[in-house]
């Protein structure tokens, strides 16, 4: 075999070799190409099912507030507006206080049509939802609640504010039901690039994660992870349970 023979085969040894190693390449971007196709894919459908079981929650949530507004708030003041009308048939001096006590009654009502209504609630954005649940703290008298709102508000994609709202929705009840605490404060602030909310009471705490697992933690962190935005959730004993989330701008 001579020289030119030898080059020649040489040269159809690189070819292929660059061949193959192209075919390679491209069989290898193929597949992460595909990989992460699936991925968004499967990151999508997370997104709606969590997005879904979120929009449950928050309405069974609002159904038992309800619930308990008209049980504890409105049927109380009826109850009372009935007993100032009795008394009001011997002492008509007292009429005013059965229409104060009316007036308070229509007042409350007014407030929960906007929970009733779905489609007021759609059009809430995270702050007026935020401010609902404050006003309703207070009002219920559950614990002294107060919401601060620093910077200018800007909206966000609805759908994340609803797992948003949904994360603090389950850390105001867990503070309710079992923190024990008196104050309960949050804190919204809309950055350039970021959303800070802070969230905090004063209740009993805790050790560890193992002693508030039990009562959301794990679904508040795994819906934080499905908006990619960074939770934090810490708490000492008898100084109270705090909250910090921060979502970056999509």
């Amino acid at each position: 075999m001579d020289e030119k023979e030898i080059a020649g085969l040489i040269s159809v040894f690189i070819l292929l070799l660059l061949v193959g190693i192209i075919i390679t390449l491209f069989i290898v971007f193929v597949r992460r190409k595909n990989k992460l196709v699936e991925e968004k894919e499967l990151a999508k459908l997370a997104f709606e099912k969590e997005l879904s079981e979120t929009q449950i929650e928050i309405r069974e949530e609002t159904l038992r507030n309800i619930s308990w507004e008209l049980h504890d708030n409105i049927g109380q003041l009826m109850t009372l507006a009935k007993i100032q009308a009795q008394l009001a048939k011997e002492r008509p001096e007292t009429i005013p206080d059965v229409a104060e006590t009316i007036g308070k009654g229509i007042n409350e009502l007014r407030t929960l049509s906007k929970l009733i209504n779905p489609e007021a609630l759609k059009s809430l954005n995270l702050i007026e939802a935020l401010q609902l649940e404050i006003e309703r703290f207070n009002r219920m008298e559950f614990i002294h609640s107060k919401l601060t709102v620093n910077g200018t508000v800007r909206k966000l994609n609805p759908e994340r504010e609803v797992i948003i709202f949904r994360i603090l929705q389950e850390f105001f009840s867990n503070t309710i039901k079992h923190s024990k605490a008196s104050d309960l404060e949050v804190t919204v602030t809309y950055g350039e690039e970021q959303l800070e909310v802070e969230a905090k009471d004063n209740g009993v705490g805790f050790q560890d994660d193992a002693d508030f697992s039990g009562i959301g933690i794990k679904n508040m962190r795994n819906r934080a992870k499905v908006i990619e935005a960074d939770l934090t959730i810490s708490s000492k004993k008898e100084e109270g349970t705090s909250l910090l989330l921060n979502y970056t701008y999509q």
